[in-house]
C-alpha cells in the first residue's frame, strides 16, 4: 500500500487504474483530491477526480472531469463517469453544495445539458465542499457517487490555463 494522505492515495489509485491511457498525458499537478492533465492528442486539457469509495457494487470506476478542447472551441465541459450502467430513463441529478442540476447521459456517462449548465456547475464547484450525483442503474436501483471538491477550482484553472497557452 502507498504511504500517502487519503486524497493523494485516491488519486494515485486512479492513476494506477488508468495508467495506460494516462501514459501519453502531461501532468499539470495534483491539487488535494483533484489533478490536471494536458493531452497533446486532440489537444485536450482537463481536471479529474475519482469518486469517494464505498462498499456498493460498481460496473465502472467513477470519476468527474472538466475538460477544454481548444480546437473544437469547447471550454469547461463537465462530464461524470458513473459507477453503474444506467437505466433507460435514469433521472440523473447532481447536487453541488446547495445547487441542483438535472444532467443528461446514457450507458455510464452523464453531462450537463448545455454550455450554460456547464458554466453553472463549475461556478457551484468553486464554492462547495462536495458534490453528489444520483441516478438509477440498469436494474432500477437508485445509487449515488460522492466527490470531494477540495482542489477542484485549482485543477480546473490549471487545465484551462494549459490549453489557453497551447493555442497561442
Amino acid at each position: 500500500m502507498l504511504d500517502l494522505p487519503r486524497p493523494a492515495y485516491a488519486f494515485a489509485l486512479l492513476v494506477m487504474i488508468t495508467a495506460a491511457p494516462l501514459a501519453a498525458k502531461d501532468s499539470l499537478g495534483v491539487y488535494a483530491g483533484w489533478a490536471a492533465f494536458r493531452d497533446s492528442k486532440g489537444p485536450r486539457c482537463y481536471a479529474i477526480a475519482k469518486a469517494e469509495t464505498n462498499a456498493r457494487s460498481r460496473d465502472f470506476t467513477p470519476y468527474a472531469t472538466v475538460s477544454n478542447w481548444p480546437t473544437q472551441k469547447l471550454r469547461g465541459q463537465f462530464h461524470i463517469r458513473l459507477s453503474r450502467k444506467l437505466a433507460a430513463r435514469p433521472g440523473i441529478s447532481l447536487r453541488v453544495g446547495t445547487r441542483s442540476f438535472s444532467l443528461t447521459g446514457g450507458d455510464g456517462d452523464a453531462w450537463a445539458r448545455d454550455t450554460a449548465m456547464d458554466a453553472a456547475i463549475i461556478a457551484a464547484i468553486r464554492s462547495a465542499s462536495s458534490m453528489t450525483v444520483y441516478a438509477s442503474d440498469a436494474r432500477g436501483r437508485r445509487f449515488s457517487n460522492v466527490y470531494l471538491l477540495q482542489g477542484a477550482a485549482t485543477a480546473i484553472d490549471a487545465a484551462t490555463l494549459a490549453c489557453a497557452k497551447a493555442t497561442r
